[in-house]
């Protein structure tokens, strides 16, 4: 029984070092060097060349490496077929999104971009700010991140609103669902959080039409995927002073290129995608977790569901 590693984007000796003190009777070994294909029955991928998962006859689980499938749903010729793909879903992650949310809003809420500005002018000026409870929050996705983010806003003290594709109820949310929940939620948002999946439905979803629906004033902060954000409609709402401002750490091509308009934009604040990373030293509990529920013959939680994208 072996578990295959396979990313080029994260470090094989961390998690070596962490699943072997959960779990040492389980060999570790990082692809190409596979050893005996039919020995491996879990994979732990972020992105796998198309030939690293398909020659492995005795595969139970694929377990994402990212927060999000696209690193596997972009490449699905390198997924077996039957093989369950498993969501990171665990603590540290959670806590991730939820501080960096929680900064961006604080951030953008007590103005500090125009601090920052005031600081390299040598000006002093201070400006009139509201209270939490006076500056409204929407987010884009209610699942594991999103309550969690939602969850620390509250305890802030801001009113939050939440929208999904499908009906759910979350402590302390005014819950949206549907067409008319998105327009809803978007209409009362001083500030967006977009915490959505990746899907061919929610791709370009924040868009012209969806950014001229939000208060005069309003700050996007997209912490899900890049690809949610058409650019160009974001640098003119920018521009013409619709959106207060934005904070985006993910991007439709990463590395972000040099030219992008968006490095040197004074509204915009710009962080290399980092707003919540997979550690090994929380995740691994949670992949251990989940293999020793196969073993006992159950299957695993969080596993993707191919007709919706996630």
């Amino acid at each position: 029984m072996t578990l295959l590693f396979v990313s080029a984007a994260d470090d094989p000796e961390e998690w070596a070092g962490a699943l072997a003190a959960l779990r040492p009777d389980i060999p570790f070994r990082v692809w190409p060097d596979v050893g005996d294909p039919a020995a491996v029955r879990y994979a732990l991928a972020w992105r796998p060349p198309a030939d690293a998962l398909p020659g492995l006859p005795n595969l139970q689980a694929i377990f994402s490496l990212g927060a999000g499938i696209d690193g596997l749903a972009d490449v699905p010729e390198a997924l077996p077929p039957g093989v369950p793909v498993v969501r990171m879903v665990e603590e540290g992650l959670s806590a991730g999104m939820a501080e960096y949310v929680a900064w961006q809003v604080l951030d953008w809420h007590r103005g500090g971009a125009l601090y920052r500005a005031q600081q390299q002018a040598g000006e002093w000026r201070r400006r009139r700010s509201k209270l939490a409870g006076e500056r409204r929050i929407g987010i884009l996705g209610l699942g594991v991140l999103g309550q969690s983010a939602a969850r620390m806003l509250t305890g802030l003290g801001f009113p939050v609103a939440g929208w999904s594709r499908t009906a759910k109820t979350v402590d302390q949310v005014v819950c949206h669902h549907g067409a008319d929940g998105l327009a809803d939620l978007v209409a009362g948002s001083d500030i967006l959080v977009n915490l959505l999946p990746l899907t061919p439905q929610t791709e370009g979803l924040i868009n012209a039409d969806l950014i001229a629906a939000l208060p005069k004033g309003a700050v996007l902060i997209n912490a899900a995927r890049g690809r949610h954000v058409v650019d160009v409609d974001l640098l003119a709402a920018l521009d013409s002073g619709h959106l207060a401002g934005a904070a985006l750490d993910v991007f439709s091509t990463e590395p972000l290129p040099p030219d992008h308009p968006f490095w040197r934009h004074p509204r915009i604040a710009l962080t290399p995608h980092v707003a919540a990373l997979t550690l090994a030293r929380t995740a691994a509990p949670a992949v251990v977790a989940q293999i020793a529920r196969i073993e006992r013959g159950e299957a695993p939680l969080h596993v993707v569901d191919t007709g919706r994208g996630y």
